[in-house]
């Protein structure tokens, strides 16, 4: 972890709550697909845990969704604002296991980082597969920067209005050597009930820190204990997800 003071260099609506913002700087501490960073909104108390989607040189893209007062606050962020970012969050995801095939499953806002994990699959010479789930068409975001990539994308909308209908399950393919997702807790929680082979999960959760020392965000793993999302997660191997009612 460092933290960094980085430049907004853009700042552009992709739908009419998803949010693209670009920021220049020293990135020297994220060293894998799937970690966050941790933005410091003027006027708020806790900061603001955001995934990676691309990192290309010293410009780091990031993708949100405004849901509150601090987001809606980001998305006001001009070109040249200066941010306080503690960067290198999360341990990221592991592209040793992925195998010839993988498959990446993203919902919503948890499609980001698996942008910056396709590029790293790609770049070692596997052939990738995503889907990717909206709830309608007009909420569609990042699937052309996907295709673009070289990733084989289908999109599904639970409305129906685009692509297949239904959730990512409805269009999982019927072979893959191993998978990896991000979105929220029903959405993983059906992925890992309808998926076959071992996969790596990104979970999402309240912060205090970001970076494990207010236990905030600790959840229960299988060995019977428990790791914090922020430190030992984001992401967690499938064998050791224990899901509590």
């Amino acid at each position: 972890m460092k933290q960094e003071i980085l430049t907004v260099l853009s700042n552009d609506a992709l739908t009419k709550s998803v949010y693209r913002m670009r920021l220049e700087g020293d990135l020297s501490s994220f060293t894998r697909p799937g970690q966050f960073c941790n933005l410091l909104v003027p006027g708020f108390y806790l900061r603001r845990p955001i995934s990676v989607c691309d990192i290309e040189g010293d410009v780091l893209t990031l993708l949100y969704k405004v849901i509150g007062h601090g987001t809606e606050a980001m998305a006001d962020m001009t070109p040249g604002t200066k941010l306080d970012v503690l960067c290198g969050l999360g341990n990221g995801y592991d592209t040793s296991l992925s195998g010839k095939a993988p498959l990446l499953l993203g919902g919503g806002v948890g499609i980001p980082p698996l942008y910056g994990l396709a590029k790293a699959l790609l770049a070692e010479g596997k052939e990738v597969c995503a889907v990717l789930g909206f709830n309608t068409a007009e909420e569609i975001f990042w699937a052309d920067e996907f295709r673009a990539c070289g990733v084989s994308v289908t999109v599904t909308t639970a409305d129906g209005s685009a692509g297949v209908g239904g959730f990512v399950t409805d269009a999982m393919p019927g072979s893959y050597s191993y998978f990896y997702t991000c979105g929220p807790v029903p959405m993983l929680r059906a992925v890992y009930e309808k998926t076959f082979t071992s996969g790596q999960f990104s979970f999402e959760a309240r912060m205090g820190c970001g970076f494990g020392a207010c236990m905030g965000c600790s959840m229960k793993t299988a060995d019977g204990g428990y790791k914090r999302v922020c430190r030992e997660g984001p992401i967690f191997y499938k064998e050791e997800i224990v899901w509590e009612s």
